[in-house]
């Protein structure tokens, strides 16, 4: 897959969920990890975090919503039940994003939510936990930039093979090829 993702949350307040969200972050393949105006204690979370996230994934901690500094070219994308959210299943993930999801028992703030690009939610009849959502938004980003083979029609797994990748000829063939 190409490109890269970072996941962070805005005003968590429960160690367990942070560590949960860094957890699944290192199980699919995060680049880095934040939070926002965090109100725990950071060591607190490796009760969760088992795989101990922190050695192998980057994790940056701002203060504000200000303070937030993400790589040029990475868009932001807001994890949060709004009106106007695009819903999960039809968005298309940017190839360079970096997802915030709410607190418990909260929401994204304005100010966090006007830095967004997009706004994107999870159709449901209600909020769910901040660890379960983080993991949705990871799992419909690998589904949907993954390579795997398509999906069955029937029941069962697929038919088909996954594809195989098409690339064309390395750059230094095809500049060979145009002197000729």
């Amino acid at each position: 897959m190409r490109g890269y993702f970072g996941i962070g949350v805005e005003g968590i307040s429960k160690p367990s969920n942070l560590g949960a969200v860094t957890r699944t972050a290192h199980a699919f393949g995060a680049s880095f990890t934040f939070t926002v105006s965090e109100a725990i204690e950071i060591r607190q979370m490796g009760a969760v975090d088992t795989s101990d996230s922190s050695k192998s994934v980057p994790f940056y901690k701002f203060s504000s919503v200000e303070e937030l500094l993400l790589p040029s070219g990475c868009s932001l994308i807001g994890i949060e039940l709004t009106s106007d959210a695009i819903e999960l299943p039809s968005f298309h993930h940017p190839r360079c994003a970096a997802y915030i999801l709410g607190p418990e028992r909260g929401i994204l703030s304005d100010q966090m939510l006007d830095c967004c690009d997009y706004v994107v939610k999870i159709p449901m009849r209600f909020s769910i936990n901040v660890g379960l959502a983080g993991a949705l938004v990871m799992y419909d980003r690998m589904l949907s930039m993954g390579r795997f083979a398509p999906r069955s029609q029937r029941p069962g797994g697929p038919i088909d093979p996954k594809p195989v990748p098409v690339f064309g000829q390395p750059a230094w063939v095809r500049k060979n090829k145009s002197k000729i």
